[in-house]
């Protein structure tokens, strides 16, 4: 019996509708499910490139289809992460005054033309669902954790016209106690606040980030006026309050600019009121139902400070936090939702590993790849690389370290991971200026082995695994000047603990590390830059590797380095634009009392996110179908070699900055082949 769960757009990649609601259509997933058990799942972000893709997740879907070797035909249902009547709804308000648009009013309609259209196979209405969104969130957890029973609690941001619900599991089942207005989103009271610290959405997790360099009590009288906590666990927050209420009290940050300690302060004072609405949600659930283990899903749930809070305070016996709990988590609720109903409930174990997206494939594929890449990459294989990897850390360096299938979820778990030695506390501030290029307050987690871990780690009592890296908890104080590069301002980390049952090559190189070192630690940090989501092919991985300033890259077991190359070697790679990309002529101010003609490339239908570019490299892009080799572009026009050089510049920061691809030529992989084949012959 196979369940499909899907997250996501009702759009094409390609395709330039105009822009869905934030709160309506974001993080793309397909999970499939045998019989109870995901055999199958990637966000859509990691195949298309697109971060937080909101567009239809067609690649997640053929993957799944591909791992399982089924066709669309094969599966029994598919499900939708909202129910129909809002998806009807929200379509209404976007496209019913643009009657000339040929997007259908009806959601199941437009899926199942979708799914037509891509995939080739008609539909049958019976086999196209719509779910609940809070009740899929809940259902993603409990029906991962282990659970006989347990309370739930699902908040975010907002879904279903909701922010979240409550919730008791029993069995394979899920019984809802309350529901949470829109009007009292507790995503959107920290989206609503962090809009005035120069941030927006998706960015929650960093002035979490920031809380600990704050104080709260400076700010927490004026929260106060934001939230009321009622009677029976009930609360009540005023949106409409805090925006104009902290633009007249602070000084308001704008994007880019230094933090004052005011900003700090107000971070902190944040945080303080999730906490103190949460724990009085949960604290009132808790003695009202004798629950003793709880479950936590929806962006809220990704708090890691409030989960570890929620942990040491004993108030539950057991926590389980679903790793995907953003709205990709939500494909895995629909799916399960689904195959319960079909008879097949997923079975109570507790979840161990998430290791569910697309393989890196067969070590001839990888050399393949790699070898591909000959004028710009050093490639060795190794019988340890595990070995030569921890030399590499132990020694100063910072490494890409990519095996096995990739994570389901917004955590690299030592499947896509930026690897490093954990202790100088300089190599976070290297790796957030030469790889992340992000604010330098942002902290690192640490992976460790499991059995090491309540040596370095002030675990709460009774638990000793800490899979997905879903609570923050407090370095031992002996440990902290150890771990520098790790230990956040306050003395935590969000910790990874590593099993040598569920992630044996992950396991190995920490532990060879610990051999070289005595610290059964690494630093964490997700495979990508600023610009990108976590990367999954190897393709994505030399592209990262070649486009940051990492020391070295380890995939499956091949060390590889980068070379110097030459002005030849970047001319011969081919030059594209990925699917959401434009080219664009436009007038536009370039001084006060200036107008001229520019060029751009957006990644959006928004000139917010476009970048300029010059006239030569905008001829260049017009001249490609599909892709070119930048050579023989470069040929089409009479360029001097100074130009020639200024080009090929001006091109690999686009590319730095994910606006434009470049990549071994298709001709030139069909050479490779070849010459291969003849070398066997």
């Amino acid at each position: 019996m196979f369940c499909l769960g899907v997250s996501g757009g009702l759009d094409k990649v390609y395709e330039d509708t105009r822009e869905l609601s934030n709160t309506f259509l974001h993080d793309g997933a397909a999970v499939l499910v045998r019989d109870g058990r995901v055999i199958a799942a990637v966000e859509e972000e990691r195949l298309n490139r697109i971060k937080h893709s909101n567009k239809f997740p067609s690649r997640s879907i053929q993957y799944c289809l591909a791992a399982a070797g089924i066709q669309l035909s094969d599966i029994d249902r598919i499900a939708f992460y909202a129910t129909e009547a809002y998806c009807n709804a929200m379509l209404e308000s976007l496209f019913g005054s643009q009657p000339d648009l040929s997007i259908p009013l009806d959601a199941k309609l437009l899926m199942r033309g979708l799914l037509a259209q891509e995939f080739g196979t008609e539909v049958d209405p019976s086999r196209v669902s719509f779910v609940s969104h809070h009740q899929a969130h809940a259902v993603s957890a409990f029906a991962m954790s282990g659970f006989e029973q347990s309370l739930i609690l699902a908040i975010d941001g907002g879904g279903d016209f909701l922010s979240g619900l409550l919730a008791v599991g029993s069995g394979t089942e899920v019984t809802q106690l309350a529901t949470f207005p829109e009007n009292n989103s507790l995503g959107l009271f920290y989206l609503e606040t962090i809009r005035c610290l120069g941030y927006g959405l998706f960015d929650e997790y960093k002035v979490m980030g920031l809380a600990p360099y704050g104080d709260p009590a400076p700010h927490r009288e004026l929260f106060e006026q934001f939230y009321e906590l009622l009677d029976n666990g009930g609360y009540r927050v005023y949106l409409d309050r805090i925006g104009p209420t902290l633009r007249r009290s602070i000084q308001v940050r704008r994007k880019g600019t230094p933090f004052t300690q005011q900003h700090r302060d107000v971070s902190a004072s944040l945080q303080e009121a999730l906490e103190r609405i949460v724990f009085h949600i949960l604290r009132h659930h808790r003695e009202a139902t004798g629950m003793k283990r709880l479950c936590l899903a929806g962006g809220v749930a990704h708090n890691c400070t409030m989960n570890g809070k929620l942990l040491y305070s004993g108030l539950f016996e057991d926590i389980f936090v679903q790793p995907a709990a953003h709205d990709a988590g939500c494909a895995l609720g629909a799916a399960l939702m689904m195959s319960n109903e079909l008879g097949r409930p997923a079975p109570r174990e507790r979840l161990q590993e998430v290791y569910w997206g697309p393989d890196l494939g067969s070590e001839r594929a990888v050399q393949q790849e790699l070898d591909a890449w000959g004028g710009h990459l050093d490639v060795e294989r190794s019988d340890d690389v595990a070995g030569s990897a921890a030399d590499w850390m132990a020694n100063g360096a910072v490494i890409g370290w990519v095996q096995g299938r990739s994570e389901f979820g917004p955590r690299a778990l030592g499947n896509r991971s930026i690897l490093a030695d954990p202790r100088p506390a300089a190599n976070k501030d290297r790796i957030n200026a030469m790889v992340k290029k992000r604010e330098g307050y942002r902290p690192f987690a640490p992976s460790v082995l499991e059995e090491d871990a309540s040596e370095f780690f002030d675990l709460a009592d009774g638990t000793r695994q800490f899979p997905f890296m879903n609570f923050v908890v407090r370095v031992r104080d002996s440990k902290q000047s150890v771990l520098g590069a790790i230990t956040h301002v306050d003395g935590t980390a969000r910790l990874q603990t590593v099993s040598r049952k569920t992630n044996p090559a992950y396991w190995e190189v920490i532990n060879a590390f610990k051999k070289r070192t005595g610290i059964p630690v690494l630093l964490n940090t997700s495979f990508n830059n600023n610009a990108e989501p976590i990367v999954d092919s190897v393709a994505d991985a030399i592209t990262t590797f070649l486009t940051t300033e990492l020391d070295g890259l380890v995939v499956g077991p091949f060390l590889v380095k980068k070379r110097a190359a030459t002005l030849e070697d970047w001319t011969a790679l081919a030059v594209s634009l990925p699917p959401y990309a434009r080219l664009y002529r436009v007038r536009a101010y370039t001084a006060p009392d200036r107008q001229e003609t520019v060029c751009e490339i957006r990644t959006a239908n928004s000139s917010h996110e476009s970048v300029r570019i010059s006239q030569d490299v905008f001829d260049l892009l017009m001249q490609i179908e599909g892709e070119a080799v930048l050579g023989d572009l470069l040929d089409t026009i009479t360029f001097d070699q100074a130009r020639r050089e200024a080009l090929v510049k001006e091109l690999r920061g686009l590319w730095e900055q994910r606006r434009l691809r470049l990549h071994p030529s298709h001709a030139a992989r069909a050479h490779q082949d070849c010459d291969q084949m003849l070398e066997k012959a």
